[in-house]
């Protein structure tokens, strides 16, 4: 049933395959559908990804007049979905765009397959707190909200927040407003229970918007809901901490052999690679890698390193002799430590590189000597 007539009035992307089911990902107040740009190469393998500008965000028109509720900003998502064909859907959706989420799995449960609420809560604080940051907004534009949002959406380890805070300068005045608005009319409470979708919440740890009490009590009042809190995050996790949020969501998705993959690939790169390093790398994806780091996570590691065939220790020397070869030394001295994870010794990493010296050439294996040297050495220091 369509939920306005006309044109839908929310700007969206829609990604993946057609003939796949369908997930709507929600985004945040003041933030745009970019905010799942790590996610959603990864996503759409499996699903027909379809994500959203709240009003007056992104290039949404301010379509929320004042005293909006969720319920209106659900059927303006609705009218999305109907647009498209879609009747019925998984939803994700980060604090704001959870709640919507939350509503529809109320009010319109045929229509939801499963729900996730990333940082999101059953009531967001009091109303007056949201009226008085809608009046302060309409009065003097959503930049004023810049020094406080960053405090709430990232922890002070995070160094990526500029791209956010330029765009929450730009989201029209009365579009913020009137998600605020909504937002303080939001309670479902007493109404958890009423949920049927099959549910997972996730929270950042260090969330000061949505503390991890809001997550546990939706957790605790939706019947079944799957808990999972992600440390040294605040309240936009999926940009934060993007692979295991990513992880999370792809599990409860349920099986596509693109979701099988990838979460096999990402523990055995975390168990060759390490925490710090696999954390580094997704901790710097945006729109421009993204691809990238879901093709060698699902390609490499979820369907070379973990055939049967060749143990770890194997796939190490043969890794470690590649790239001699190649005289790619970076990735050289990464694998090295990998060597290690893996098993090898000092002894055998040596008696590799000068099996390599044979075949790809005395210059190639000195430089991967000193590079092996200083990486060895480092791995002994303490505090590595």
């Amino acid at each position: 049933m369509p939920a306005t007539s006309g044109a839908p009035r929310l700007h969206h992307r829609a990604e993946g395959p057609a003939s796949a089911p369908a997930l709507l990902l929600g985004p945040s107040l003041g933030t745009s559908l970019a905010v799942w740009d790590p996610q959603v190469p990864a996503l759409a393998r499996d699903h027909r990804v379809v994500r959203w500008d709240l009003p007056g965000h992104g290039d949404s028109p301010s379509a929320l007049p004042e005293g909006a509720t969720i319920a209106d900003l659900a059927a303006l998502v609705l009218d999305v979905a109907d647009s498209l064909g879609i009747d019925r859907f998984h939803y994700a959706g980060i604090s704001l765009g959870g709640a919507v989420g939350a509503w529809l799995a109320l009010h319109h449960p045929e229509r939801v397959s499963s729900l996730t609420m990333v940082c999101s809560s059953a009531w967001f604080g009091p109303a007056d707190g949201w009226r008085e940051r809608a009046a302060v907004v309409r009065a003097k534009g959503t930049g004023v909200m810049a020094e406080s949002a960053v405090q709430r959406w990232f922890t002070p380890a995070f160094d990526g927040a500029g791209p956010f805070l330029e765009h929450l300068r730009g989201v029209a005045a009365d579009g913020y407003a009137a998600c605020c608005d909504a937002l303080a009319s939001y309670d479902v409470r007493a109404e958890l229970g009423g949920i049927a979708a099959p549910t997972l919440v996730i929270g950042g740890r260090d969330d000061p918007a949505t503390p991890p009490a809001h997550a546990r009590e939706l957790a605790d009042g939706i019947p079944g809901a799957t808990l999972v809190e992600i440390p040294g995050t605040a309240h936009l996790a999926g940009v934060e901490r993007p692979e295991p949020v990513l992880t999370a969501l792809l599990a409860h998705l349920g099986d596509g052999d693109g979701a099988r993959r990838y979460a096999a690939g990402m523990g055995v790169r975390r168990a060759v690679l390490g925490d710090a390093h696999v954390d580094r790398a997704t901790a710097n994806v945006d729109a421009f890698t993204a691809d990238f780091q879901d093709f060698i996570t699902r390609y490499a590691w979820g369907e070379i390193w973990t055939r049967p065939g060749l143990d770890r220790r194997t796939r190490s020397c043969v890794t470690l002799t590649a790239l001699v070869a190649g005289g790619h030394l970076e990735e050289l001295a990464m694998h090295v430590r990998a060597a290690l994870r893996n098993g090898l010794t000092p002894d055998e990493i040596k008696e590799v590189l000068l099996q390599s010296a044979v075949y790809c050439g005395v210059p190639a294996a000195n430089a991967a000597f000193a590079v092996a040297q200083r990486t060895l050495r480092e791995s002994q220091e303490p505090n590595r």
